[in-house]
């Protein structure tokens, strides 16, 4: 069963613990079953490749690792890290929307 989440890819957030704490990026893939997160350009590892087709010269390279999602604050349009809730709209949909400033998140 997949879990739900309070982010999604696409989302803006804000690191708040761990070595990568206090900055912001983009989150760029989800994995649901481990509850984590890759950000872009936060939390670089490197890593050992052998030479293939795709890199024949091999070596290290630098790529994102996960965060954990409890390790992880959506920002709103306003530049605030934020809990996230849901509510039903008018129209029977149910959005997204910052418990900070009560506005609803894209």
């Amino acid at each position: 069963m997949q879990r739900k989440t309070h982010i999604k890819k696409g989302d803006n957030v804000k690191v708040i613990a761990g070595n990568e704490k206090g900055k912001e990026g983009k989150v760029l893939r989800i994995d649901r079953k481990k509850n984590r997160a890759f950000v872009e350009a936060l939390n670089f590892v490197s890593k050992h490749t052998k030479p293939n087709a795709a890199n024949p010269q091999g070596g290290i390279l630098k790529q994102e690792a996960s965060i954990h999602l409890s390790n992880l604050m959506v920002v709103d349009s306003k530049g605030e890290a934020t809990r996230v809730g849901r509510k039903l709209e008018d129209n029977n949909k149910l959005v997204r929307y910052s418990k900070k400033s009560g506005e609803v998140i894209k």
